[in-house]
């Protein structure tokens, strides 16, 4: 009962905040959606389809910080991504399943070869060679504007929309785009999604912009809110997260 009511509560607190946030920032969006239009062609807002609470697909809201079409480029960037450099190129190197050894027993259903036993989450994880979470450094399609915005975050505030209509909470686990979504849906990652969406989260405050960056720890993270997620830990993060909003890194 408890749970239901602070679902109830959540609901509220979600749009009563964004619709505040809406008003009071309207001037600024206006603003930042003009400047991006006199930097660069395309739409000053940018859609992307995300996933986020129990798979639910939706349009994610941004401010545009690239380039037109600069988004389609993809696997040319891929090489640059944070997460490749921390985990998929050792991959080669790794002996046992990070997921295994996080968890203390087996992450996932085991599967026999004529080379032996392995879990299923690790045998991807060495065969595919690809990380679910592509994040760059430096991203070089990013505009001048759009690396001002993105570094204060103010790309994010068109989500409040999304809020505002239920597609996500205030607090929660970051939808993810479909690409990275596909990839998360082992024994191990899929309990991340048991979480509401949200336009910051535990992971926000933790580990954004931190060096060490990795895939194991950010789904580590987002399970540890998706089973203890409540009052206090909503208000713990929304504190934590405007220090956080300044990013220690270009990504």
């Amino acid at each position: 009962m408890r749970y239901k009511y602070y679902i109830t509560f959540k609901r509220v607190f979600d749009i009563t905040v964004s619709l505040v946030a809406m008003t009071v920032l309207s001037p600024l969006l206006v603003l930042v959606g003009i400047t991006i239009k006199l930097e660069s062609r395309g739409p000053a807002i940018y859609r992307s389809k995300r996933v986020g609470e129990f798979y639910k697909v939706f349009d994610l809201f941004k401010f545009r910080t690239m380039y037109e079409r600069a988004d389609q480029n993809t696997e040319l960037m891929k090489k640059l991504n944070v997460y490749e450099e921390q985990v998929v190129i050792k991959t080669e190197l790794i002996e046992e399943c990070p997921f295994c050894k996080m968890a203390g027993e087996t992450c996932s259903p085991l599967l026999t070869s004529d080379t032996g036993t392995v879990c299923e989450n690790f045998y991807f994880l060495k065969k595919e060679k690809t990380n679910a979470f592509f994040k760059i450094k430096n991203d070089p399609r990013v505009t001048p504007f759009g690396k001002f915005i993105r570094k204060t975050s103010i790309d994010e505030l068109p989500q409040l929309f999304n809020i505002l209509r239920g597609d996500m909470s205030l607090i929660g686990n970051r939808p993810l785009p479909l690409y990275e979504a596909e990839k998360l849906t082992t024994d191990y990652a899929i309990e991340r999604f048991n979480a509401p969406a949200g336009l910051t989260g535990l992971w926000q405050v933790v580990q954004r912009g931190k060096n060490g960056v990795n895939e194991v720890g950010r789904i580590n993270l987002d399970k540890e809110y998706a089973g203890t997620w409540s009052l206090r830990t909503d208000l713990k993060i929304l504190l934590k997260t405007f220090p956080a909003l300044i990013q220690r890194e270009n990504v």
